[in-house]
């Protein structure tokens, strides 16, 4: 009698520390999301600090594969989770060509900067084109355009070692945000200062795309400019557009490179710029949960600190939080509105 009573005891324990298991397991288990993402957003992503916050909070972890932020919402979402590209235009053609997704988010932004080298800021600043405040660089967009549209030398300015026509190199806008952003920008020069609509792109277009034939062949990755900028030296790439981000996030991961490179290598602000706004898009109902997750209070503190998105710690955090780089803006106050989809669709064609 005592061993049967034993073994069915034994038996319970059995049941229970399995069911415990299980429960243990289901709650414990990671979810895997699945979708593209912005190159300027893998270093973030990559982040083990950032990685071990999802895991313990919310067990999970971001699977990705890169893409442009126009080309992201072409691409097969075949067992996709979401899309994380780097501008509203984004998300209003994802509307346009699939209709309302499962869920869309703002998770933090950045400006649209200048990149490039401190002889050419120097020949820019005895133009008058650039200025510098509180050891802020600016450009004077109306001037460099004028520049590009007259076709002045790089010689024509002091830099005689250049070859060429002074151009801003930048990723192909008909597939990536940063390109994108840049012909949106320099659209609304042309109009005068003001941002453009369905009607009055027609008018600066022939000019837009006057500017973009005389790039020859344009990444379609904004961390690949970016790289190959640091990388290939004043003559292959003397100034590009890009992210604020991508240097607060260099800077920080890459401080004695950047110790090196510092002396050389210049942010400067258009004026005016555009803000890029970086929207999470759901695809299905576990897309969702990485919204949440990213919007994490740890996860936004490691993006402006680590990584350079502006996000709302950024304000908060003493010495422009703790980024490295001397000549990041406090705020931005100079910004032209980015054009409604009417216009972008219509620059992205005629491009």
């Amino acid at each position: 009698m005592k061993s049967k009573i034993a073994g069915i005891l034994i038996l319970v324990l059995v049941i229970l520390a399995g069911g415990g298991y299980y429960f243990y397991s289901q709650n414990n288990r990671t979810m895997v999301l699945r979708g593209y993402l912005g190159g300027e957003k893998t270093g973030l992503f990559e982040d083990e600090e950032v990685q071990e916050i999802l895991q313990k909070k919310y067990h999970m972890e971001f699977d990705y594969a890169r893409a442009g932020s126009l080309d992201m919402i072409t691409a097969d979402h075949s067992d996709m989770d979401y899309l994380f590209p780097s501008s509203q235009t984004a998300l209003a053609l994802y509307e346009d060509q699939i209709g309302d997704p499962v869920q869309d988010q703002i998770i933090f932004n950045t400006p649209i900067v200048l990149y490039t080298h401190q002889s050419i800021k120097d020949a820019f600043q005895e133009q008058g084109a650039v200025t510098e405040e509180n050891g802020v660089f600016y450009m004077d967009m109306e001037k460099l355009v004028q520049m590009i549209m007259e076709d002045t030398q790089w010689a024509d300015i002091g830099l005689g070692e250049l070859y060429g026509r002074i151009s801003v190199d930048t990723t192909d806008p008909v597939k990536s945000n940063s390109g994108n952003m840049f012909a949106a920008l320099l659209a609304s020069v042309l109009n005068g200062g003001e941002t453009v609509n369905e009607q009055t792109v027609e008018t600066v277009l022939p000019e837009l795309k006057e500017i973009y034939s005389r790039l020859g062949y344009m990444e379609t990755s904004s961390s690949d400019i970016f790289d190959q900028f640091l990388k290939m030296g004043i003559g292959a790439k003397p100034m590009i557009a890009g992210y604020e981000s991508q240097i607060l996030e260099f800077a920080a991961q890459n401080p004695e490179d950047y110790e090196q490179l510092k002396e050389d290598i210049v942010m400067i602000y258009p004026t005016p710029t555009v803000w890029s706004t970086h929207v999470y898009i759901a695809l299905d109902d576990q897309g969702k949960n990485g919204a949440a997750a990213l919007l994490d209070e740890d996860v936004q503190r490691l993006a402006w600190e680590k990584h350079g998105f502006r996000t709302n710690n950024y304000e908060t955090l003493e010495n422009g939080g703790g980024q490295e780089v001397e000549e990041l803006a406090g705020d931005i106050t100079r910004v032209v509105p980015v054009p409604d989809y009417p216009a972008m669709k219509r620059i992205i064609e005629g491009l």
